[in-house]
């Protein structure tokens, strides 16, 4: 057996741990009984322990370098070897001591971040999330950084990408947001969305998520949509990519949250089979799998033909909507309003939501900010950055688990997503022509596909950056989307 034979297998095997980590996770947040949090906190803490002794063992290294002289250059192996080698060199700079120690603190940090979020108690969750903090400090400087301590941990989400970036990328979007933003109040349409607001039958609501996720492209022979208190994606396999979403007062709420999570599955779905559980299969980056999520909860699950082609399916399933004007639904759905919750933002003023997080993470990381202060800087922002004030940190800074989970460094990858839908969609109008005729027909197939050739079916084979270079013809940029939901929303208000 030649030394890439049996990296392979050493590499399966550390997949199979890892997917076993994946279902318990899944598990635990879709079907696990209150009562199994502690068990499952001490499983998932030994089996992330051996899934990492595994993979930074002495002969993974010794394979993959004797592994380099046998592959084909720009031969999927090889680029398997780039991504084994970068994943192996950040994961061998964190002690297995504070892995476990993290793991186990996540499983935990989760169960206390939805019951604070509960009973709004930030006060009782506030130790919990302060050692985690403390935890992603030290992950960071065992991970090295030259400029900033946020850029160690961000590069595991976005290969490449640093604070100075994100710092660049908001101050890029922020004055034309809060220019459309103060157009829209002083002078746009009135738009009242007080119909979509009610007690919806759950089951329609599924099935209705179902029959508009299928149509665009999710193939349910190797997913399903169960519900968990924040929607997610998971999988473990091409073949078994997993959604979850939740149903509250607002209709669109898990209408748009199970687009946004199909669209997340369907890129993992996407991935050649004969990648199947290997290094190469699944999502480049955060920030190019938001991008899909995006595109299709904004750009086509927001869209006038999306609807025109779904409205009368819409309405048989919620008759008391019948009523509607089309073309005032699609204002609803598009409404801008400045809110408290980020999953149900509008897409204007979403950036702001991950703004504030981004400065509030690398706030308490360099020390300027107690967590323990962490409820007064959050309702601060949001009143100075969104001219609102959360009533109380369950709608405020206890909405989002990522915290809990000790993903720290991943919000700005949001805004990543959300300027590279828009970049990615220039060019698939390019290349397909009349895509609102198509998506007006239900003819969402060519959409799919074209995503497929060009993103999914790439998996981690590139960079982020390459990646973009080869599907845009450019970086990462925010000229295709401020010009896109310029267009977008002065049509909807009715500005010149």
């Amino acid at each position: 057996m030649s030394s890439l034979e049996k990296l392979k297998v050493r590499l399966a095997n550390v997949n199979a741990l890892n997917s076993a980590i994946a279902i318990m996770d899944w598990d635990q947040q879709v079907l696990m009984p209150k009562g199994g949090a502690e068990a499952r906190s001490h499983h998932v803490s030994i089996l992330s322990r051996l899934s990492h002794e595994a993979f930074v063992a002495d002969d993974t290294r010794t394979l993959l370098e004797k592994a380099k002289s046998e592959v084909e250059p720009d031969s999927d192996d090889e680029a398997m070897l780039r991504v084994v080698g970068r994943d192996l060199d950040l994961r061998t700079k964190i002690p297995v001591a504070l892995v476990e120690r993290k793991s186990k603190l996540s499983s935990e940090a989760h169960e206390s971040c939805v019951h604070a979020r509960a009973n709004n108690d930030f006060p009782g969750f506030a130790p919990v999330l302060t050692e985690m903090f403390e935890i992603c400090r030290e992950e960071a400087e065992a991970l090295g950084y030259t400029d900033h301590i946020y850029d160690a941990l961000l590069n595991q989400y976005e290969e490449g990408a640093t604070a100075a970036d994100c710092t660049r990328m908001f101050e890029t979007l922020k004055q034309p947001t809060v220019d459309l933003l103060a157009d829209i109040v002083e002078n746009g349409r009135r738009i009242d969305d007080a119909t979509l607001y009610g007690s919806w039958d759950e089951d329609a609501q599924k099935r209705f998520s179902v029959m508009i996720t299928k149509a665009i492209g999710y193939d349910f022979d190797r997913g399903r949509i169960d519900t968990a208190p924040h929607p997610f994606c998971t999988g473990w396999s091409v073949g078994d990519i997993r959604l979850t979403t939740r149903y509250k007062p607002y209709i669109g709420s898990a209408i748009f949250g199970s687009l946004h999570e199909a669209g997340h599955g369907m890129y993992e779905q996407g991935s050649p089979m004969e990648w199947d559980r290997t290094p190469l299969a699944g999502g480049v980056s955060l920030g190019v799998h938001e991008s899909q999520s995006r595109t299709w909860e904004n750009i086509v699950g927001r869209s006038r033909p999306f609807w025109k082609h779904f409205m009368h399916d819409f309405t048989a399933k919620f008759q008391v909507l019948k009523p509607i004007d089309p073309e005032d639904f699609y204002r609803m759905i598009n409404k801008v309003e400045p809110s408290f919750i980020r999953v149900e933002a509008d897409e204007l003023t979403y950036n702001l939501h991950v703004l504030i997080r981004f400065e509030i993470e690398c706030a308490v990381l360099t020390g300027q900010l107690a967590v323990k202060d962490m409820p007064e800087a959050w309702n601060d922002k949001y009143e100075s950055y969104l001219g609102i004030r959360p009533r109380n940190d369950s709608e405020g800074c206890l909405q989002d688990v990522h915290w809990s989970m000790g993903s720290v460094g991943y919000f700005p990858t949001y805004s990543m997503g959300n300027l590279l839908s828009y970049q990615f969609w220039t060019c698939l109008e390019r290349d397909l022509g009349d895509v609102n005729t198509m998506m007006e027909k239900g003819q969402f197939g060519p959409i799919h596909g074209w995503l497929k050739d060009h993103i999914y079916s790439k998996g981690r084979k590139f960079t982020p950056k390459e990646l973009v270079q080869q599907v845009t013809g450019k970086p990462i940029g925010a000229d295709d989307y401020i010009k896109g939901l310029h267009a977008k929303y002065r049509d909807i208000y009715g500005l010149n």
